[in-house]
């Protein structure tokens, strides 16, 4: 498949900068560096994150692919600073079981593993950040809006959550560990707390979701244009994600057909329209036109301040795995980096149905089709 849109991200953790490159952006979509700005800061929130967040201001300068303000149909460059950056640093020979330190090192030769985790590294994500914010905004020229909560943290699960959609994103802006259930993220913090100080660190399961999409977005032709298959494809590429579901997901396979599906039912307000949403917004790899509801589960993170065991690569004796610094808990962030993946993918799914090479174009096929579906 010929994706519509496309980004390549470059930089090491500590190295002078992160860049990254998104190409097929059509031109006339108004964009600022404070479109960026807004979403990178949320990357950097979030209760059991490390000192790199105190460092670290991030904001990312458009480079190339904008004029007065609006994009140009040209490949779009954004530059991100390190302020952390570092020339020299001492090898590190000790692998963290759960990093990939020690495949990194066999895949390319290394005996100093620094060399594979400074680009294996979360910090990469500033990068799809930033990228992420500018799918949004062409998303948000057609009404799509996103938001993400954190569902779990450590075994402590949500127990209640609003029933408005923005009610959800409001709370989980206001909650340390974006978490909607403001009993719940007293104990999500608690147990941050505890892991912390036994020198462990925690998991956790976050949701993203969309709103506003039209239906038919992806494709039941193709395995590789389904638009779950890709979602889950963008998600599962973001550092320690192990799992995704999308609707109900699991528990869709201990459900039920009557009590898993969608019932369809008609009215001349609204057209064609389900009963239910636990599909999650997709049925044969498409969008429905039903909220996009998506769950990725994060593992613990890797960097422990009491480490498990390892080997050393050059002496092949048994060592404590290095000690980086790390977060205690970054599901919250991870939270914000699923919402750029899935704001990815959706935008490359929009160009690919209505695609042009101006807003203009796509502004008129993407209203015919909405005419289209009104008169069916």
């Amino acid at each position: 498949m010929t994706a519509m849109l496309r980004f390549l991200t470059a930089g090491e953790s500590h190295g002078r900068a992160l860049v990254a490159i998104l190409e097929g952006m059509p031109a006339g979509l108004p964009l600022s560096e404070d479109d960026i700005a807004a979403e990178m800061a949320r990357r950097q929130l979030g209760y059991g994150r490390g000192g790199r967040m105190q460092i670290e201001q991030d904001r990312a300068e458009i480079i190339s692919g904008v004029i007065r303000g609006e994009t140009i149909g040209a490949p779009i460059a954004l530059w991100i600073a390190n302020r952390d950056w570092r020339k020299d640093e001492p090898d590190i020979t000790r692998p963290r079981p759960g990093h990939t330190d020690l495949v990194g090192a066999q895949k390319y030769g290394f005996r100093d593993v620094r060399r594979v985790l400074e680009r294996a590294s979360a910090r990469e994500t500033a990068a799809r950040v930033a990228v992420g914010a500018i799918c949004r905004r062409l998303l948000l020229e057609f009404g799509v809006r996103l938001m993400s909560h954190v569902t779990e943290i450590g075994g402590v699960v949500i127990r209640r959550r609003p029933e408005r959609w923005e009610e959800i994103a409001e709370r989980a802006a206001a909650s340390a560990v974006r978490c909607v259930d403001p009993q719940v993220e007293e104990e999500m913090k608690a147990a941050i707390d505890e892991a912390g100080e036994r020198g462990d660190t925690l998991g956790g399961v976050f949701e993203v979701v969309a709103l506003g999409l039209p239906p038919g977005l992806g494709s039941y032709v193709h395995w590789d244009r389904k638009l779950d298959a890709r979602l889950a494809a963008a998600l599962m590429s973001i550092n320690a994600i192990k799992g995704v579901e999308v609707g109900l997901g699991f528990t869709a396979a201990r459900t039920p057909g009557s009590a898993a599906h969608d019932e369809i039912l008609y009215s001349r307000e609204r057209g064609f329209h389900r009963g239910s949403d636990r599909s999650g917004g997709t049925e044969g790899g498409t969008s429905t036109g039903d909220p996009l509801i998506v769950r990725a589960a994060m593992k613990p993170l890797s960097t422990l301040r009491t480490p498990l065991r390892s080997v050393d690569l050059v002496t092949k004796e048994p060592v404590e795995a290095a000690v980086v610094r790390s977060d205690v808990c970054a599901v919250p962030a991870a939270g914000v980096i699923g919402e750029a993946m899935v704001a990815f993918v959706l935008a490359d799914a929009f160009l690919e149905k209505f695609g042009g090479d101006a807003l203009v174009d796509i502004r008129a096929a993407y209203d015919a089709y909405v005419q289209r579906l009104r008169e069916m």
